[in-house]
């Protein structure tokens, strides 16, 4: 199925779950050099990145502990800029190494929320892990950004755990909103 619809809005194919699994896998075996002879903490930032940090995790061969996050900036389909947390970081951070899993960057604003509570901790290094990247979207340069796993467009998407109001977390590719084109005159 190439196209599908949730709600009022209809979505085209823009990653295929084979593609997705195959970058997964070499962001792990990055991740396996990079860490070497380390343990880093994964920390998911929920909704969101639970299916890419699971199977981003079966990749790993090194210890590594997982914790989440959960964070919210989002109605409809436009990031209100807001930062509501929901619940928070593990309290034992400090010398650390932490690799944030992201599902998407987009303008940045929870991400640079989420960095700043994570360096109040004083954890040994921070790098953040991310599905997609909208670099047209970002707003400021995000340093610790070091595994990105698709740039994309800045346009809607949907699906592997990005939803639309809700829906769409559990589609196994990722899907971009159809752009209406108007009938010619």
């Amino acid at each position: 199925m190439n196209t599908i619809k949730i709600e009022d809005k209809e979505f085209e194919i823009l990653l295929e779950n084979e593609n997705i699994a195959k970058r997964t896998r070499l962001i792990g075996i990055q991740i396996n050099v990079d860490y070497e002879s380390k343990c880093p903490i994964f920390i998911g930032v929920l909704n969101g990145s639970f299916l890419f940090m699971a199977d981003l995790v079966k990749e790993i061969t090194l210890p590594c502990e997982m914790a989440f996050i959960r964070v919210s900036s989002y109605k409809d389909t436009q990031s209100t800029g807001e930062i509501k947390e929901v619940f928070g970081l593990p309290a034992d951070l400090k010398d650390r190494d932490i690799i944030l899993v992201e599902d998407i960057v987009d303008t940045g604003f929870t991400l640079g929320y989420i960095l700043k509570e994570v360096y109040k901790q004083q954890p040994a290094s921070v790098k953040v892990c991310s599905l997609l990247l909208k670099p047209e979207a970002l707003k400021a340069p995000i340093e610790e950004l070091e595994y990105v796993g698709f740039e994309v467009a800045n346009e809607f998407v949907v699906g592997y755990g990005l939803d639309y109001n809700g829906l769409g977390r559990n589609l196994n590719h990722i899907y971009k909103a159809k752009t209406v084109t108007a009938p010619l005159p």
